[in-house]
């Protein structure tokens, strides 16, 4: 790119797509293209934050010039180009793809857990396609269901190659890979192995880049189906880095996590705790009331008398001990606001340095 007193100026390229002229920056995709400027195109392999393989063939397009359909997620804009993306030649390719697909694919999208949230049931319905084009043989492989946080079935898998992207390229794992060939090939860890006899963190990167319905929350299985689940926006607890999720809630209850991708902070990542350490709201070890002593017996308490009786104990420990008597420990549960509140309060009303924290080591 130019450079114009330190500032970076792009180099701009013009196309017309489906008689729509349009400037995007050099380096763009078509696909990418499209979407700046509102015009669908299919996709089921393709992902923002992962890098393009041009794998399931979905998001061909036509374009003049050249002999067959590109996938328009790995092709690069030209100047001059004039792409085609809805025209019977284009549509009738994507369908064919689909009803590939689709011959392979499980149909009980009616109890399937993905059901309102699979882009091949969006799709086929978009295409007309029904799965009776093409009959063979169907794929019986057993479900891994050993571990507790994601259920893996590889008969619904497309072989998108989107979690194998998500491990490797996300969370620097690649403990997903394809194996075997042909009708065979599956997605799976070294040797086919369960998630939980391999490496996996169960981060679930892998859950949250699956269009379809092999991958999935197990903890969610069976509790609402997406039309059914409103989601809220909210701050992970379990550390200060403060990643953003997306609080599942039915019917007043929280059954899940999921990613949000317009998340500042970590976009769809999230760690094992984040994504599926819910099980703490609703424990019955949790402590949801105020505890304070008395004749030697912890009793409820409301929150103004806990926080008094907490205020006087450090203004008497350090009238007569002094402030150095003190100290204080504060955690990575907290937010980073939280933990410098702490030390503020430590350090400037207390009047110590004696403060740590758990994640200092």
């Amino acid at each position: 790119m130019d450079k114009l007193r330190g500032v970076n100026i792009l180099e701009w390229l013009t196309l017309t797509i489906d008689g729509r002229e349009v400037s995007v920056p050099k380096g763009t995709t078509v696909l990418d293209a499209c979407r700046m400027n509102n015009i669908p195109i299919p996709t089921l392999c393709h992902a923002p934050e992962l890098t393009s393989a041009g794998a399931c063939r979905l998001c061909v397009v036509q374009i003049e010039g050249m002999r067959n359909l590109p996938p328009s997620c790995v092709t690069q804009v030209a100047q001059g180009m004039k792409v085609e993306t809805q025209n019977p030649k284009v549509r009738n390719a994507r369908k064919t793809i689909l009803e590939l697909i689709v011959a392979n694919h499980p149909l009980d999208c009616m109890t399937c857990q993905k059901m309102g949230d699979c882009s091949l049931a969006e799709y086929a319905y978009e295409y007309g396609v029904t799965g009776e084009v093409y009959q063979g043989e169907k794929r019986n492989l057993p479900i891994d269901s050993g571990n507790p946080f994601i259920l893996r079935d590889p008969n619904k898998c497309i072989l998108c190659g989107k979690c194998i992207k998500a491990c490797s390229e996300i969370q620097g794992k690649s403990i997903l890979d394809f194996s075997f060939r042909g009708f065979d090939t599956q997605v799976g860890p070294a040797f086919n192995l369960p998630y939980n006899e391999s490496d996996c963190d169960f981060c679930g990167s892998c859950v949250s880049v699956c269009p379809v319905g092999a991958l999935v929350e197990k903890q969610m299985v069976g509790k609402g189906r997406p039309w059914e689940v409103s989601k809220v926006q909210t701050t992970c607890p379990f550390c200060g880095v403060g990643c953003n999720f997306d609080l599942n809630v039915k019917d007043g209850k929280v059954i899940g996590v999921t990613s949000n991708p317009n998340a500042p902070v970590n976009g769809k990542a999230l760690c094992v705790k984040g994504r599926f350490g819910m099980d703490m709201i609703y424990s019955d070890n949790r402590v949801t009331t105020p505890l304070i002593r008395k004749d030697g017996v912890l009793v409820p308490a409301e929150w103004d008398e806990a926080l008094d009786l907490i205020a006087t104990k450090l203004g008497d420990i350090k009238k007569n001990y002094g402030p150095n008597s003190i100290a204080a420990l504060s955690s990575a549960h907290c937010t980073n606001e939280e933990n410098y509140l702490m030390q503020k309060f430590m350090r400037a009303v207390i009047g110590t340095n004696n403060i740590d924290h758990c994640a200092r080591t």
